[in-house]
């Protein structure tokens, strides 16, 4: 990938201080972000891919603290930054859409005020550009009559058209890297595409970079150019869109596939068996060893390394070691390569 890189997340380890112990939430997480793309980070609930982003932001928890490794940005590390020196990257360079728009809107505040004190906090602007500027965000983001609207207070707008509005926040400054976290979680379907269809458009007239939060690989088929998956606080696989959707390397991956209903989808869909393990006290070794049938026995002994497939997909599966016997994945993803193979042909 000849892009610039904006954003580099070296063997961070982050943990929470709690009474029965540390809470190893994030452990040796390593990614790049490139200029103008979208990487989608995927996994489900507590895998780690929140707090991953929230470090980025430098926005943990009382409790949380960066245990190991470096977050760079604009040749600085963010997690040696000062809280009181963050304001100048959060919110202007990097800046985030919350899952929530009620918890991110105040409701005792017109939207437009909601906007223009950000733009005001951020850039030194009078109050009519900053007004002006709002209008324009909002009609950026598809709302129509803004003039009308910037009067309005969030109990006024539907919930598709507050997270259009937390958009609009979050572009005020355009922001080099914008995060996205499980932003249509709240949304119904129909809502949910015209929300991905808005950031992807965004994004090209902005060029910003977009990490897109999610447990539902399906919402971002589209949308992403990178994929990351992420287990019990590591990555366990990353690459292209393309590569983690048709030709996946590891188990987790094939679950969470299979359990993502598509055009051939009969009967019950897959459920991953078993649950996450305490990130209290992490295993041993491949941390999905309990939960996968493709488990070895070097699985419960040792972590498996990243091994490299391409030169843009790595995998951490000890089923990629040269020694490791041929498995065939699950069927849904043997379909589902052969149907791409069928559209390249």
């Amino acid at each position: 990938m000849n892009k610039e890189k904006v954003l580099e997340v070296k063997d961070l380890e982050v943990s929470f201080k709690t009474h029965a112990g540390d809470v190893q939430a994030v452990r040796g997480v390593s990614f790049d972000v490139y200029q103008g793309e979208t990487l989608a980070i995927v996994g489900e609930s507590g895998s780690g891919k929140s707090v991953t982003v929230k470090a980025i932001m430098g926005l943990l928890a009382e409790n949380g603290y960066y245990k190991n490794g470096e977050i760079l940005f604009d040749n600085h590390d963010i997690t040696k930054i000062k809280e009181a020196n963050l304001h100048s990257i959060r919110g202007n360079k990097i800046a985030m859409i919350f899952q929530d728009p009620m918890t991110s809107l105040d409701p005792t505040m017109t939207i437009g005020k909601q906007i223009m004190e950000v733009i005001r906090l951020h850039q030194k602007v009078s109050k009519k550009e900053a007004f002006d500027k709002a209008v324009k965000l909002i009609d950026m983001v598809g709302i129509p009559d803004p003039n009308a609207r910037m009067k309005q207070y969030p109990h006024q707008f539907s919930g598709g058209m507050r997270q259009r509005i937390v958009i609009a926040i979050a572009l005020a400054c355009e922001p080099r890297i914008l995060i996205a976290d499980e932003p249509t979680t709240a949304l119904d379907v129909t809502i949910q595409a015209q929300i991905l269809d808005l950031v992807k458009d965004l994004q090209q007239k902005i060029g910003a970079s977009v990490i897109f939060i999610t447990h539902d690989l399906g919402v971002v088929a589209n949308v992403a150019d990178r994929v990351a998956v992420m287990y019990a606080g590591k990555m366990v696989e990353i690459g292209t869109s393309d590569e983690v959707f048709y030709d996946p390397k590891h188990p987790y991956t094939w679950g969470l596939l299979g359990s993502m209903p598509d055009l051939d989808t009969e009967g019950d869909l897959y459920a991953i068996p078993g649950t996450p393990p305490n990130l209290l006290k992490p295993p041993i070794g491949d941390a999905f060893a309990l939960r996968s049938e493709y488990a070895m026995e070097v699985d419960f002994e040792e972590q498996p390394p990243m091994f490299q497939v391409t030169k843009t997909h790595k995998a951490a599966t000890w089923l990629l070691h040269e020694d490791a016997p041929e498995v065939t994945p699950p069927d849904v993803i043997v379909k589902r390569r052969q149907r791409l193979k069928e559209v390249k042909s």
